[in-house]
């Protein structure tokens, strides 16, 4: 499924929670309003039958270290429909510019806890086929986050 299918796909009522993290975050929002803040919209793919390990890896380890890295974790979703349910991650990470946003990636790659979660989590195959990443900005007529 293409990027805009599965956007189009998203019921509106899924972004919610996000509105809600933004409005306990009056820092963020103050940088949303700046224009500065990025939002990167990514989706994983995961390899047949490894969805639960993933989402493991997820609540145990990786959103910890996004915050180390300097990723503002936003929300995260799972599809309820075919053909995305039970193989597919969908989250949204903020980020204070776009330039951070590759140095934080870059960071969070080379970071040595992450290296030994990720190999130790693939001892038995790869968790994931592809990730799909948008960066997106906040229109000038969205409510601020």
């Amino acid at each position: 499924m293409d990027r805009r299918a599965l956007l189009q796909s998203l019921p509106t009522i899924a972004l919610i929670p996000a509105a809600v993290w933004a409005a306990a975050q009056p820092e963020a929002a103050r940088a949303a309003g700046s224009g500065s803040t990025v939002y990167e919209l990514r989706v994983y793919h995961a390899s047949e039958g490894k969805l639960d390990d993933l989402l493991k890896r997820f609540r145990e380890h990786t959103t910890r270290l996004f915050e180390k890295h300097g990723m503002k974790n936003v929300a995260y979703w799972t599809p309820l429909d075919d053909p995305l349910k039970g193989k597919t991650l969908i989250y949204i990470l903020a980020h204070p510019s776009r330039e951070a946003a590759a140095s934080n990636w870059n960071a969070f790659r080379d970071d040595p806890e992450w290296q030994k979660v990720r190999d130790a989590s693939e001892a038995n195959g790869k968790l994931v086929d592809s990730v799909d990443s948008t960066f997106m900005v906040l229109t000038d007529f969205s409510p601020t986050l």
